[in-house]
């Protein structure tokens, strides 16, 4: 082993202590995606950091023995961060820095880096089950679902964090449209979306949208330009993903065939119990005709129809609540409830991240996390997703 490597296994050990982790594989493939991104001088100072936002002062005092000034060390940060593997911030005139996890943070910036020998190795860290586990282990998940306009009625008393159009008034400028990254990777892999044939889906705002400028990634757009791209997207069935934030940072519009999130949801025997959404749909079976257009529309396989009964029925281990079968069904034969316990998000990002961390799971609630996957798979009678 170089010295290098060593670097590159200090970073990989560093980012598994921040919130969501980085755990080692026994192939070593991090260490691949790493090096796709950070020099090894900028895998060493990166170390150096941490999940909360710290000005260049503070960081420059703890790795002066690496770098000869704040000056210097600011045009490295800014370097690393156009390739995706740190965060920025503005606060009071100052630059802030921190880390950022793999997911959701460093793959939605390869945006414009994407090569075939990232795509095979982020497949293949992404489908270890370490990562799998730590990736489900956190307490609350980084997105969560909301439903569609179209599916919204006044008597569902939806809050303002459950409703998209109220999420993009209340967000921060600038306001950022880019390419979903989960389709492209897709497409190069030669499996075009099956639900849209549009690019520019995903909505960054704020301090998110501001990072993908950074990085070059998408193109600054109004408020009013925003509202019209997600109006399109729910026209067209795509489920809306925001962060599990009141204050939105970002809005994904994302499909079963492509998305990682929703690929995650398809694998899981109860998914409802690592998801956050506030809804599910249900069926009036004295009107439903068993039509299967909500079958179709279902980007999670949520709703089938009963070979008994010819009339929809939901999985209710599985209904997100997104409200896509609700605005396509001829005979208004299926809707949206709200359930009974809301669940309100943290306020902005860096308490969402707060809270992540100060409940991280060790290696014995990983174990029970597992575990609960291999029960709930028999439970179900799913335990072909175990193989």
């Amino acid at each position: 082993m170089n010295r290098d490597d060593k670097v590159y296994i200090k970073l990989q050990k560093h980012l598994n202590n921040q919130t969501i982790g980085f755990p080692a594989t026994r192939s070593g493939v991090e260490i691949r995606i790493l090096k796709h991104i950070f020099t090894p001088q900028e895998a060493e100072i990166t170390t150096y950091l941490t999940f909360k936002f710290e000005p260049l002062e503070t960081v420059f005092d703890k790795v002066k023995h690496l770098i000869e000034s704040p000056e210097e060390l600011a045009e490295l940060f800014d370097c690393i961060q156009k390739k995706g593997g740190i965060e920025s911030k503005m606060k009071d005139g100052k630059k802030y820095y921190c880390n950022t996890p793999l997911v959701v943070g460093m793959y939605e910036m390869q945006l414009d880096r994407l090569t075939p020998e990232f795509i095979n190795d982020f497949n293949e860290y992404t489908t270890d089950k370490k990562f799998g586990i730590d990736f489900l282990s956190t307490e609350l998940p980084q997105m969560r679902t909301i439903p569609i306009g179209e599916s919204i009625y006044p008597q569902l008393n939806v809050s303002t964090f459950d409703e998209v159009t109220a999420l993009l008034q209340r967000a921060e400028a600038p306001f950022v449209v880019a390419e979903c990254i989960c389709r492209k990777r897709k497409a190069l892999e030669g499996h075009p979306c099956k639900v849209t044939d549009r690019t520019e889906t995903c909505i960054a705002l704020g301090n998110m949208a501001k990072t993908a400028l950074l990085c070059g990634i998408g193109r600054e757009i109004s408020r009013d330009e925003a509202v019209s791209i997600i109006e399109q997207n729910q026209k067209q069935g795509l489920v809306l993903q925001p962060t599990n934030t009141e204050m939105a940072e970002s809005i994904c519009s994302c499909c079963g065939c492509c998305c990682g999130m929703l690929s995650i949801q398809r694998v899981l025997p109860k998914p409802l119990d690592y998801w956050v959404s506030n809804f599910h749909a249900v069926v009036d079976n004295n009107i439903c005709d068993g039509c299967g257009v909500c079958e179709k529309r279902c980007q999670v396989d949520a709703v089938h129809i009963s070979e008994k009964s010819k009339i929809a029925a939901v999985d209710l281990n599985r209904c997100i609540g997104c409200g896509l079968c609700v605005s396509t069904c001829h005979r208004e034969a299926i809707s949206l409830v709200k359930k009974a316990a809301e669940v309100r998000p943290p306020e902005t990002r860096e308490e969402l991240l707060d809270i992540i961390m100060a409940k991280k799971k060790g290696r014995f609630e990983k174990l029970k996390v597992a575990g609960k996957f291999v029960v709930d798979a028999i439970r179900t009678g799913q335990t072909h997703l175990l193989k």
